[in-house]
């Protein structure tokens, strides 16, 4: 089954073709320190609390590399 923006933090983050993906969108969301409270949410569950950080166009591109992943 494909990870999608849809799919747990926690699912995408243990896959290291979707975390190198996060990585690259988010810089250093493997590492913070609340990321252990977010790991059972969606991307799109904890946008709202990201102070901007992950918005439409970051969910969208994420998405486009996350289809790209075989």
């Amino acid at each position: 089954m494909a990870l999608t923006i849809s799919s747990t933090i926690g699912e995408l983050l243990a896959d290291p073709k979707t975390k190198a993906v996060l990585e690259k969108h988010l810089p250093g969301i493997s590492t913070m320190p609340q990321i252990g409270m977010a790991k059972g949410m969606t991307l799109k569950a904890i946008a709202p609390f990201s102070q901007g950080m992950i918005n439409d166009a970051k969910l969208k591109a994420i998405e486009e590399d996350l289809k790209q992943i075989k």
